[in-house]
């Protein structure tokens, strides 16, 4: 064994945060923990994974369950995308596998949703087969440690880093070895301000070792985050207000929301408002006053929604761009699975009608 691989141990073994899919590694908790795990960080995602293995506390629960309940309990994690993928693996795992998952690294990533990363990261932990992970934690810890100065946004970094602790990763515990990493780049190895006297690799570190720990790793900077201003209109019929379930195959699709849409240049958002709405479900209305403005983040781009109430004017509902239009009273839109942007417009108009 590398000496500072049996050093690395010795503290994963003393420091590793508890996570109640660590205490039982069980196919299904592993697998569920590192989908909610990408893009999300630990102490977000502890809340979610108990909520939902207590509402689907076996494969077969997920497999069996409606996709609104799933989209329900993933509200506020972002990236819904892995919410479907999860449902629909289930499905294929119970459909085709016999309810068993695949216990290789190759096999796991033919089922929808998982990639390189998951599929190392549940074979080696759940079945202690020797494939390195290689996460964003892998590769600070990594360009740091063996002074990989390459951009670590390149394809091939992560390729040829996956190479070399092939070799590694088969000398020990793999499970051990890969959570040990990951934890050391959460705890430790940090992107700012690493804890690098108290690193059980620091010895070995070539970036600590010459003092350009700041340096690495190089990571070339983003293309400049486009932005949208979207128009959204709460319509109201007496006591109810109109929600839309957008595609599956649309962005946050299965995920219901107020009708409305992109302002196109030159065009007012109270304008937009009213196009959008008559597009969307074929309603003339009366934009009134706004009740809120919402900035939200995605990965790629940012938005702005302004949002107003509407009073209904003529028109017969159709679903022109949504899988479903549906008349409903405030009180049931907690009923529904709504993106996180849209749970501060639900408590602005909550708290509009006290």
């Amino acid at each position: 064994m590398y000496p500072w691989v049996n050093e690395l141990l010795l503290w994963f073994d003393q420091h590793q945060r508890l996570m109640p899919w660590r205490s039982e590694p069980l196919p299904y908790y592993v697998w569920v923990s590192e989908i909610m795990l990408q893009q999300t960080q630990v102490v977000t995602v502890i809340p979610y994974f108990e909520r939902f293995i207590s509402r689907f506390p076996r494969l077969e629960d997920l497999a069996t369950a409606d996709l609104d309940d799933v989209l329900g309990l993933w509200a506020g994690l972002g990236y819904y995308s892995r919410a479907r993928n999860l449902h629909k693996t289930a499905k294929l795992i119970m459909s085709e596998y016999e309810g068993v998952f695949p216990s290789t690294y190759d096999g796991l990533q033919q089922l929808p949703g998982i990639g390189p990363y998951v599929a190392a990261a549940v074979v080696s932990i759940v079945f202690e087969v020797a494939v390195p992970v290689v996460d964003g934690n892998v590769l600070r810890v990594f360009a740091r440690f063996w002074g990989i100065d390459d951009d670590i946004r390149l394809p091939k970094v992560r390729v040829d880093l996956f190479e070399q602790l092939s070799p590694i990763v088969q000398t020990c515990q793999p499970s051990q070895f890969n959570q040990a990493i990951m934890e050391l780049g959460a705890l430790v190895c940090t992107p700012k301000s690493p804890s690098c006297p108290t690193c059980p690799l620091a010895k070995e570190c070539y970036a600590f070792n010459n003092l350009c720990v700041p340096a690495l790793p190089y990571k070339s900077k983003k293309a400049p985050v486009p932005h949208k201003t979207i128009a959204v209109g709460i319509v109201r019929k007496g006591k109810r207000v109109l929600i839309a379930k957008r595609k599956a195959d649309q962005m946050l699709g299965g995920l219901w929301e107020f009708p409305g849409g992109k302002v196109e240049d030159g065009e007012s958002i109270v304008a937009a408002a009213l196009r959008e709405i008559k597009e969307e479900t074929n309603l003339d209305v009366c934009v009134g006053e706004k009740l809120i403005a919402v900035n939200h983040a995605f990965s790629h781009f940012k938005i702005t929604i302004h949002v107003f109430m509407c009073e209904y004017v003529t028109g017969t509902v159709l679903p022109n761009s949504s899988d479903e239009l549906r008349w409903v009273r405030v009180d049931e839109l907690e009923n529904f699975a709504f993106p996180s942007a849209n749970q501060r417009i639900i408590s602005a108009l909550e708290q509009s009608l006290l």
